[in-house]
């Protein structure tokens, strides 16, 4: 079994696992209309990319957040600064490893509401087989039967070892990634 079928095997396995049951079915990610942002600063100039390839797993109840569960894989080859360069650059083992560390992972250890449609999502975010906890704001809106959930978080990239050996000059590539989401989904239940 290669590394990527394994992840994505013990991904899906935690995350019915620590579900519980629910009336409603979990909530689907319509990836088209979702997107996965981060932005860096490169010598001080604000860089954007994108991940191309993700996947979700929600099972989530807005009424009780305590008991759901999210679980979220990002294909690190999907990586996109938009400039062909850079973007052959990113799979090297120095930035994301890709060949050694396919994905990234997100894996909720604790929902909290705080009302308006605003959660707090703690968990484990894994990138080259770094683990830390970081701690995820939420805010979901609703229009008839559809929801987006939005939010943006802080990361420091040396923590994962993104940009190793010379990259890890902070000066040349900023050490924090603003980590942005907005999420299309079906099947969550009302506020």
């Amino acid at each position: 079994m290669s590394i990527k079928s394994f992840l994505a095997l013990a991904l899906y396995a935690a995350a019915f696992h620590a579900a519980p049951v629910m009336a409603q079915s979990p909530a689907k990610l319509v990836p088209a209309q979702s997107e996965v942002t981060f932005v860096t600063k490169q010598m001080g100039v604000p860089v954007d990319g994108r991940f191309k390839k993700f996947d979700a797993q929600i099972n989530f109840d807005p009424k009780k957040p305590e008991a759901g569960s999210v679980a979220f894989s990002i294909d690190t080859g999907s990586a996109s600064l938009g400039v062909p360069e850079s973007d052959a650059e990113m799979p090297k083992d120095i930035w994301f490893n890709v060949a050694k560390f396919p994905q990234a992972t997100f894996k909720s250890t604790a929902i909290k509401g705080l009302g308006n449609g605003k959660f707090e999502v703690t968990g484990k975010l894994d990138i080259k087989g770094n683990a830390r906890d970081v701690v995820v704001p939420v805010q979901i809106t609703q229009s008839g039967g559809n929801s987006t959930a939005t939010g943006s978080f802080l990361i420091k990239r040396l923590d994962f070892k993104i940009g190793e050996a010379e990259w890890t000059d902070t000066t040349v590539v900023a050490n924090d990634v603003t980590v942005k989401f907005k999420l299309a989904l079906t099947g969550l239940a009302p506020l």
